[in-house]
């Protein structure tokens, strides 16, 4: 579920303008993605509370299976960081070629910038259908991930998303590019992407979040809940009270 960023003003022209901007944008969206997970929970008759555990040790499978069988976090689940004294776990479930994803990725960057140490940060895949190299660029950042790049592969792709996103155009070389860039191991890296086990796992993700739920993205959930902030103000509340208890 994307949406396109206000062309900016001459006003809007410093980076802080513009990451305020995008940052507007993804509330909005939010919004709308909330309402539409209510709308398909209400129309399925089922219930929108999701799994209440969703500890993200990376030892051992955590989150409780939802009636469905989906879990929040997964023993394999991607960890963005690891919070040397967790408190608290946030989940998001996330599309590389969504817009929206795009536009809150400044804001959950500043959000581990200041919980570094007591908030844990799990990412899912969730590529859309609509978005064409959606798949491709998780399947690439998975790769990446296999030799311990999650993080500066997850990086690249929303900083550089305006750049190869939306568009038919096969983006592989493109992602493979990334991958040099990074100094990965590049026979290991082709060897992963063409590898179906990695493309499973990104379905795995997929998997888990349909049977929770989720029919947008971005999509949160902290602590086992999804989140429904309708400002980030209300989101950074909602970390701070979970990191205080």
């Amino acid at each position: 579920m994307t949406s396109t960023d206000p062309t900016p003003t001459k006003a809007d022209s410093a980076p802080s303008r513009q990451r305020r901007a995008k940052i507007v944008v993804w509330v909005l969206l939010a919004l709308v993605i909330v309402g539409g997970t209510i709308g398909y929970f209400v129309a399925r008759g089922a219930t929108t509370t999701p799994p209440q555990d969703a500890s993200a040790s990376t030892g051992q499978e955590s989150g409780q299976p939802s009636q469905e069988g989906g879990q929040l976090v997964r023993e394999n689940s991607r960890v963005l960081s690891q919070a040397p004294n967790e408190k608290a776990v946030l989940v998001e479930f996330l599309d590389f070629e969504c817009e929206g994803c795009a536009a809150a990725y400044p804001f959950v960057e500043e959000l581990r910038a200041e919980y570094a140490d007591t908030v844990t940060f799990v990412n899912r895949y969730f590529p859309l259908p609509g978005h064409p190299n959606s798949v491709t660029a998780a399947v690439a950042v998975e790769a990446a991930a296999q030799q311990d790049a999650y993080e500066p592969m997850y990086q690249r792709m929303f900083e550089t998303q305006t750049e190869w996103s939306h568009t038919t155009e096969d983006r592989s070389d493109v992602f493979r590019g990334y991958a040099e860039d990074l100094g990965l191991d590049m026979a290991a890296y082709d060897a992963a992407v063409a590898d179906p086990a990695t493309r499973e796992r990104v379905e795995l993700d997929v998997a888990d979040g349909t049977a929770l739920g989720v029919s947008g993205t971005p999509t949160f959930y902290l602590d086992g809940e999804q989140l429904a902030p309708s400002t980030l103000e209300e989101f950074t509340a909602a970390v701070e009270a979970a990191v205080q208890d």
